[in-house]
This record gives structure tokens, sequence and C-alpha cells, in this order.
């Protein structure tokens, strides 16, 4: 069976972008599909095993492609700039994306691969600088304007979205190679790394282990957030955080392996560290205070 979005995923393939399946009609990794960024691919013969079982979408991991893509967005319905941004013609992300290039003295970098977002918006592909690791951020650049490097990955070009928030489909505005990220953009994003939690394992006390059943919902809670996208990350780290929570009030999960999971998960998705360190724990307490019955 050949799906739509085959031939696309094997044409990002051919330029070297590694390849993984989202849920058809939708933006999120296939479920059950952990670990995307490790299990991407630009193996041909893979990508066609696996898009010969379902129409699925494609998403385009950026670190393993070497990609650095600018998002510039659309505001939803009612969604008005920030005081910083209320000025003459800044109606959306590529209006802010023009200013800043403008107040850089820069000439915009648009001769570069680009498509066409389902809500009309613009994914800037450029390759990633040497010796410099870009995280995901966002609105760091400007209003409506999130980034996706190492860490992250955007909906890849013939792919369809049908989301109450809008249905369309990605298409190719400019098929040229990706230009390299223009100098003074590196300088803007290339903020120090989040301090990873990971680096030193967390130390439990003799009777404090998880349950096989909270280490599977640690798994999965820390997955959902890493995949959340732009307006709903922070959201999806709270509801974790609670979830999760809950079975650190049961006794089933102790508290510094749920903390260190989601922080980690929260710097991967792309926010702050001051966002996720307050979600975290206030998510965390609000759970602890209902704990989940037969969970211990």
């Amino acid at each position: 069976m050949t799906t739509p979005a085959l031939p696309y995923a094997l044409a990002c393939a051919a330029r070297g972008w590694h390849v993984f399946p989202l849920t058809p009609r939708d933006k999120r990794p296939v479920k059950g599909f952990t670990d995307w960024e490790a299990n991407a691919t630009a193996d041909p013969t893979l990508i066609r095993r696996v898009w010969s079982r379902a129409p699925f979408n494609i998403g385009i991991a950026c670190g393993p492609s070497r990609l650095v893509v600018i998002d510039l967005d659309m505001p939803k319905p009612g969604q008005i700039p920030p005081p910083a941004w209320d000025l003459p013609g800044i109606v959306d992300g590529s209006a802010v994306f023009t200013r800043l290039c403008e107040q850089a003295g820069q000439e915009r970098p648009d001769r570069t691969f680009t498509v066409l977002t389902r809500r009309k918006g613009a994914h800037l592909y450029f390759t990633a600088p040497v010796g410099v690791r870009l995280r995901n951020t966002s609105g760091t650049l400007g209003w409506l304007i999130d980034t996706r490097a190492h860490g992250g990955y955007v909906v890849g070009p013939g792919s369809h979205v049908a989301l109450p928030d809008g249905t369309g489909t990605y298409c190719v505005l400019d098929a040229s190679d990706p230009a390299p990220l223009p100098e003074w953009l590196v300088a803007r994003l290339a903020v120090p790394d989040p301090p990873p939690s990971s680096a030193a394992p967390v130390t439990l006390p003799s009777g404090q282990r998880p349950t096989r059943y909270a280490l599977a919902a640690l798994r999965g809670e820390s997955d959902r957030v890493k995949a959340a996208t732009p307006g709903t990350r922070n959201h999806t780290l709270n509801a974790a955080a609670f979830a999760l929570g809950q079975l650190v009030g049961a006794g089933a999960l102790p508290r510094p392996l749920a903390e260190q999971a989601l922080t980690d998960a929260g710097h991967t998705a792309g926010l702050s560290a001051r966002e996720v360190a307050a979600t975290v724990q206030s998510g965390l307490d609000a759970g602890q205070r209902r704990p989940r019955q037969g969970a211990a």
C-alpha cells in the first residue's frame, strides 16, 4: 500500500533528513513510538516499510537532520500581540521576523527551504551551525516565533493535519536547499543549555523504589511532554506532573525521580527553566494531595 506522504518522506530522506511516523491527521508521534529522535531514520527501505502500514504523517527530527527550523506562526482567533510587539504592521510571526531582520540590519533570509503550514504560517529550514548545539525555543526571538533544533521536530511537507485549531496540508513553498543559519540568529539562539538534571542519577533511599506500573507511567508522561506542540507544552507538562504526583502521593513513585524526568522532558520540549521548575512543582504538589487509589 502506498500512502500519500510516502514520496515526501523519501524526499526528506534523500536530503539526509531523519524522519519518523506521526499519527494520521495529527502532529503527535504514533502511539507507542518512543524515543522518536533516536529512532528517526533516513533509510529509504525502512521508510517504505513503515509508511506502507498506514497513512502516517511525517515528523522530521531536527537534531539528527542537522536542521534549525524557524516556525513563523499565525495568531489564533482573538489573540493580540503583547505590548512589545503591538506595532503597526505586526500581524503575524512573519511580520515579526521581518522586523527583527530590519532591527539587526540584515536581509531577511527567505531563500531557503520553506514549508507552508496548515494554518498558513511558515517553516524556514536552515542548516545547524557547526560546534554549537541549539535547542528548541518558544518566543525567544519574538511573538509567534518558535524554533526547533536539537530535541525537537517539525511536521514535514506532505503531512495533512486536521485538528480543532486548523486543518490543512503542509506544502513546500521553496524547494531550495536549506541555507546556513545566519550568524546573528545563531548568536540570539545560542543560550546556555538548562542544567541537566540527569547528569547525576537520582539516588533513592532503601525502600523507595518505583513500582513497575509507576515506571511505565513515568516513561509515558515524559514522552507526551517531549512530543507536545507549541501552545500545549505547559499544559501537557502540568497534566503529566499532576498524574505522576498522584503516584508519588500513593507511594508508588519517589518524587525525586518524577521531578528529574519531568524537568528533562520540559527542557526537551523547549520550555524555559523557570516555566519547567514552577509547573513541575505545582503539578506534583497538586497530584500528591489526591493520591491515586490502588497504585502502590
